[in-house]
């Protein structure tokens, strides 16, 4: 299974680490971001089974919350995994490429600055929230984020937006056409591929999503596919949040920081650049 594989790689790298006189500390932290890594890689998968799915097992209850369902089971899989720690547990999420490797779309000193200070300015403030409590993970945190104050919305909301930011995206020329599933779907929601792209983006342009904020699409809790945005670090999965609440499946962060080095105020051209990565 992934998360067994992913306890080897954790245990060889672990050993390895050692011989080389790393501390048991931070042969610690490791192994859980190798696990956590594991583990998101099944919550996404998990994810892409969604519209198939319809989110409700055979014989639920259709008043259960499909969000909750799929919030709790992911929310599982990351306890299992040993995510689930006190306040240091958030770790920040290292690249799963180069920091070039989505030029031209989005330059390397772009990368730099928005993985390693943005991001991490969001893990280092959620943990400092959460120090001396009880800590869930990362995804049963959004539900209640909003009613939980500013810094579980902004900072909790800032550090899973931008875990699932990165890994939606790929190195240039290795990206790949929509599954005829989810691209019938595309088609029958929006009219086309590229209707659906044109709506995203004007989803995203300043004057629809002025100011800081995401675009999304997600399947909402009829299992239809919606473009929605929300304001900030927002994400649909948070309850009473601004929009469509519903599954995210692709989010395009629409903050300055995440394109202003590159593209100043032109936000509709790096939308566009977007598509490529």
């Amino acid at each position: 299974s992934r998360l067994a594989q992913g306890a080897w790689i954790a245990h060889r790298s672990g050993a390895a680490q050692l011989a080389r006189g790393a501390t048991p500390q931070q042969v610690s932290k490791m192994a859980r971001r190798a696990r956590g890594l594991v583990v998101l890689g099944t919550a996404a998968f998990v994810a892409s089974r969604c519209l198939d799915e319809s989110f409700v097992a055979p014989g639920a209850s259709t008043a259960a919350s499909r969000r909750d369902m799929f919030a709790g089971g992911v929310g599982a899989l990351l306890g299992a995994a040993g995510i689930v720690e006190q306040a240091e547990a958030y770790d920040l999420m290292p690249l799963p490429y180069a920091y070039d490797a989505l030029e031209p779309s989005i330059d390397k000193a772009t990368m730099e600055f928005h993985h390693d200070k943005h991001h991490n300015t969001y893990v280092t403030n959620i943990n400092k929230a959460l120090e001396g409590k009880t800590q869930p993970s990362l995804l049963e945190l959004q539900k209640t984020a909003i009613q939980s104050g500013p810094a579980y919305r902004n900072s909790g909301g800032g550090t899973y937006n931008h875990n699932f930011f990165w890994q939606e995206l790929a190195p240039t020329g290795t990206g790949g056409a929509a599954s005829s599933k989810l691209a019938d779907a595309i088609n029958g929601a929006f009219g086309s591929m590229e209707d659906f792209k044109a709506k995203f983006e004007a989803a995203g342009a300043p004057g629809a999503r002025f100011g800081s904020g995401w675009v999304w699409l997600v399947v909402d809790k009829d299992s239809k596919l919606v473009i929605t945005s929300t304001p900030n670090q927002d994400n649909p999965l948070m309850d009473g949040v601004e929009g469509t609440p519903g599954i995210p499946i692709l989010g395009c962060d629409v903050w300055e920081h995440a394109y202003y080095l590159k593209y100043q105020f032109r936000r509709p051209d790096y939308m566009k650049s977007w598509w490529d990565v």
